[in-house]
């Protein structure tokens, strides 16, 4: 898994929110299925006990200077003391996860965690793991955590094909009849009612994937009526509907037109146009980066999970760390 979060720059020896950093050698890197990389990593300091969903915040260099990137431990039940983690490229992002992918046994890195941040509920209550793409890394890590203590669980895994899914000959193993494969070159989709449907009553549906398929989850969650404390979910902010897209920005009050391109983020452009904007996960979780939309010629694609589906049905506001627009202009007031 890998989202976008705190984007500023640090001072040495920190991390994002003042975290203390550390910083560790990557011993190993294995592509693991096409634009996927594992990269195993020995902390210079001993880490004791990392709960399943565990993630790292790691710096990484881009040209504009040094940003932080969330990926999530990818837990095998091997206490040799060693982080793991799988990368995915994203040909049309920033450099962060090309950056990753160039890293060899020797590089070291600057991270802060491990932060526990996807945990597990509780007992031993049915659940239902959901992966998308990359979002299997935290759920391997759950589903093993589920295993141990005896629950009651299945793990739903959607993606491409098998060939470009990784781990999934390891977790059909290790969960023997417990996964379902979904692949979309065969036209195979996960039925997001279906799937809340079949969970039982007090159970805990677990997702992580791409930010269409948590939305189309959470509004089954919420037309089941079930409880939101049952739905947990991880995010990648940086995953939307649509194709990331150049567009088009006015802001009328502020006498501003600019371009904002692909790999850069509408709150990035505005920040770099001069507006002092308010803000602080850029995952589109805290809603505190919105913007009013004026007028658009194109689709909003909504990566966030702050508005509700009624909010984003009325198209009135966008997340700017996150959301984007498949056309050619946006109008907006901030």
């Amino acid at each position: 898994m890998t989202s976008a979060a705190d984007t500023s720059t640090q001072p040495p020896g920190s991390g994002p929110h003042g975290a203390t950093a550390h910083t560790a050698v990557v011993v190993g890197r294995t592509e693991i299925v096409p634009d996927i990389v594992e990269l195993v990593m020995r902390p210079s300091r001993p880490i004791q006990s990392v709960p399943p969903g565990s993630h790292l915040d790691i710096t990484v260099p881009l040209p504009g200077g040094p940003e932080t990137r969330s990926y999530s431990l990818v837990d095998h039940g091997r206490d040799d003391g060693l982080l793991r983690i799988a990368v995915r490229l994203q040909r049309d992002g920033r450099g962060g996860s090309r950056w990753m992918h160039g890293l060899r046994p020797g590089a070291e890195i600057t991270f802060t965690g491990p932060i526990d941040g996807f945990p597990l509920s509780p007992g031993r209550r049915p659940s239902v793991l959901l992966a998308g793409g990359i979002g299997i890394t935290p759920i391997v890590g759950l589903a093993s955590a589920l295993r141990a203590r005896g629950a009651d669980y299945r793990l739903v895994y959607a993606g491409r094909s098998r060939e470009h899914m990784a781990f999934v000959e390891d977790l059909e193993r290790e969960h023997h009849g417990r996964v379902r494969v979904v692949e979309d070159i065969d036209g195979d989709l996960v039925d997001p009612d279906e799937l809340v449907a079949s969970l039982g009553d007090g159970g805990v549906l677990y997702v992580c994937g791409p930010m269409g398929l948590l939305s189309a989850v959470r509004a089954a969650w919420e037309r089941a009526a079930r409880p939101p404390g049952g739905l947990r979910f991880e995010t990648f902010g940086t995953s939307g509907a649509l194709p990331a897209a150049p567009f088009r920005v006015e802001v009328p009050a502020r006498g501003l037109s600019f371009d904002v391109p692909v790999g850069t983020s509408l709150l990035d452009a505005l920040e770099s146009a001069g507006v002092e904007m308010m803000y602080d996960c850029r995952r589109g979780e805290c809603g505190l980066c919105r913007v009013a939309i004026l007028d658009v010629t194109g689709t909003v694609d909504h990566r966030d999970v702050f508005l509700s589906e009624h909010q984003r049905a009325e198209n009135r506001a966008m997340c700017s760390c996150v959301s984007r627009v498949a056309g050619a202009s946006l109008t907006i007031d901030c």
